[in-house]
């Protein structure tokens, strides 16, 4: 026992140091560096698209890189490509397992894909020759439920999983290029960054942490959320990232002196955030709860600025396009609502 109470000691005051190299960076802080800042006005946004069609929860929504089309996934089994313009569907992509809880769309706009409780994350290629959209690749070798995944570009994606782990995959020879090991609980959400070369995951060991994609190590790792979390994004520049956790609260953290700058609650609000996303800008930020709200936050001042209100059950997903125009959100009201 020795050995293990001597590791304990040694990673205790490694945790004290890295505690005070964080205090001497802190030379300020956000609300004192804001306070000759205005808060942003009351922000009332309309609903200016329904999209109807699928016909049970919608567990997850991504934006296309054109800022027109979405895929949304639901687990009446069926992914869709809407072009949010029209509201017309593009595609309805039929899936092996209904139980999906992610999709995403890549970059390029030729393919989505999707997992969920099959372990499997499934990339379906849009621009087939005969316009069939099948699957193209069957990502196999995570233990646990597929949480969330995102494209670096048309041959690489990233996963998170139940199994705690991430994974950055080669989608041309179906196997795992790096293994990202490092949470002690379940990874729920995850975000690539700007530049493409880090990423970020959130846990149900209540951490989040910062990964390089090019060597597989994990470079920061965030404490300071009392319960899961659920959702991640990173702030426009890539210079900072925010979390949305079961303990009702949103949490910024400052990427170059590696701490929180500041935490988004309310005591009217106590159940948890699904799904986080920020204005092109990041000076808001917008979080789905458990309560049917997506609730608007001045990213800088920390106050509640805007809710958008109009599903009739859990909010599930949210997405900023990429031009900042419209917001999306997506609920197990099985509707999806555009908003601007």
């Amino acid at each position: 026992m020795g050995d293990l109470e001597q590791l304990r000691q040694e990673a205790e005051s490694l945790k004290k140091q890295i505690e005070e190299a964080r205090k001497a960076v802190a030379d300020t802080t956000l609300a004192e560096l804001t306070s000759g800042i205005e808060v942003v006005g009351r922000v009332q946004m309309k609903t200016r698209r329904t999209l109807r069609g699928h016909l049970a929860k919608i567990y997850a929504l991504h934006w296309s890189t054109d800022s027109r089309l979405m895929v949304s996934a639901s687990q009446d089994g069926k992914l869709i490509v809407w072009d949010t313009y029209t509201t017309n569907k593009v595609n309805a992509i039929p899936l092996r397992s209904s139980w999906v809880m992610t999709c995403a769309y890549a970059p390029s706009g030729n393919f989505v894909a999707c997992g969920g409780l099959d372990n499997m994350c499934s990339i379906y290629n849009l621009k087939t020759r005969d316009g069939n959209v099948k699957v193209s690749r069957e990502l196999n070798a995570h233990s646990g439920y597929l949480s969330c995944c995102r494209f670096l570009n048309d041959n690489e994606i990233i996963t998170s999983s139940g199994d705690t782990t991430c994974a950055l995959w080669d989608i041309e020879t179906g196997s795992q290029k790096t293994v990202f090991t490092g949470h002690t609980g379940d990874c729920m959400s995850l975000a690539v960054s700007p530049d493409l070369n880090f990423f970020i995951s959130g846990a149900c060991d209540w951490s989040a942490k910062l990964w390089d994609v090019r060597d597989g190590n994990c470079r920061q790792t965030f404490t300071g959320h009392e319960s899961d979390i659920n959702a991640i994004c990173f702030f426009p520049n890539g210079n900072a990232i925010c979390t949305g956790s079961d303990d009702a609260t949103c949490k910024l953290y400052d990427l170059r002196s590696d701490q929180e700058l500041t935490s988004y609650s309310q005591e009217s609000i106590i159940c948890g955030i699904t799904s986080i996303s920020m204005s092109r800008s990041g000076r808001m930020i917008l979080a789905g709860y458990d309560d049917f709200n997506c609730n608007i936050w001045d990213t800088l001042k920390a106050e509640r600025i805007g809710v958008l209100a109009g599903h009739d059950n859990r909010v599930s997903c949210i997405g900023v396009n990429e031009d900042g125009m419209a917001a999306a959100t997506g609920s197990w009201d099985s509707f999806l609502k555009i908003w601007n």
